[in-house]
Formats: structure tokens, C-alpha cells, sequence
């Protein structure tokens, strides 16, 4: 695999994203962007990174290290998880658990990896929640919150 391949894939997942967000419309709309934006911005973003990997290109690509196939596995199921828990379990506990989890995953102990995935889900939550006043799912806490 080369730049241009990985460029490629990257313009293509870049339309994926646009396709899908661009058809997302709120019941009503108390935000003046709207939550479309931020996937079009990602998209964007993506897109550019993909297409100068296109025109740039030629380099080839060094194979990943030894076990880094199973991380990238591994990392791939994390977001699935948390995709599919985000609403049930609510905004701090997922976040919590992916990040103590992705923690682990680079490496770090179980203590460093606790305390960075409580911390950034709360952190997160009272960044988003209380400053942007953006609304987050609850989840389990929501009694407590």
C-alpha cells in the first residue's frame, strides 16, 4: 500500500461521512450551526488530508509492528462498543469506559488508565454540558446529574 492508496480511501470515507451528515435535520432547532455541522467539518478536513496523500503520493507505506494489527482490531471494537452504549449508559460512564479502556490499550496501568477515563468523562461532560451547553445523554446517572 502506498500514500495514494491510503488517499483514496480517505476521499472515500470523506464522502461516506458527507453523505450521511449531510441529512441529519434535529426535530427542531434551538442551535444556530446544527448538527450537521460537525460531520461535514470532519469530512472536510478528511478530505483535504486525502487528497494532498493523492497528489503528493509515491511513498511507500511501512508494515505495521508486530501486534499492531490486533490494537487497531482491538480499538475498532472500543468505538463500536461505545457507539452502542453512548445513549444507554450515558455520556460519562461510556466515556469513562473507552478511555480507561483505550488507556490500557497504550499501555498505561490500570490506576493511570482509571483516573484519565473518570476524569475526561466528567471533565468532558461539565466542559460540554455546563460551558456549551450542548445536551448529552445521561444514561445511569441521570438521577444523580
Amino acid at each position: 500500500m502506498n500514500d495514494r492508496v491510503l488517499g483514496v480511501g480517505a476521499l472515500a470515507a470523506a464522502a461516506l461521512i458527507t453523505a450521511f451528515g449531510y441529512d441529519l435535520e434535529p426535530p427542531f432547532s434551538y442551535e444556530p450551526v446544527g448538527p450537521k455541522a460537525f460531520p461535514l467539518l470532519v469530512a472536510l478536513i478528511i478530505a483535504l488530508c486525502g487528497l494532498r496523500l493523492v497528489i503528493k503520493g509515491g511513498g511507500q507505506v511501512q508494515p505495521n509492528p508486530p501486534g499492531a494489527n490486533g490494537r487497531i482490531l482491538l480499538m475498532v471494537a472500543y468505538l463500536a462498543g461505545y457507539a452502542c452504549l453512548f445513549q444507554w449508559l450515558g455520556f460519562i460512564v461510556s466515556t469513562a469506559l473507552m478511555a480507561t479502556l483505550v488507556g490500557r490499550l497504550f499501555g498505561g496501568s490500570w490506576k493511570q488508565a482509571v483516573l484519565g477515563g473518570v476524569g475526561m468523562g466528567a471533565g468532558l461532560f461539565v466542559l460540554f454540558d455546563l460551558g456549551l451547553d450542548v445536551v448529552l445523554p445521561q444514561g445511569i446517572l441521570g438521577e444523580w446529574l
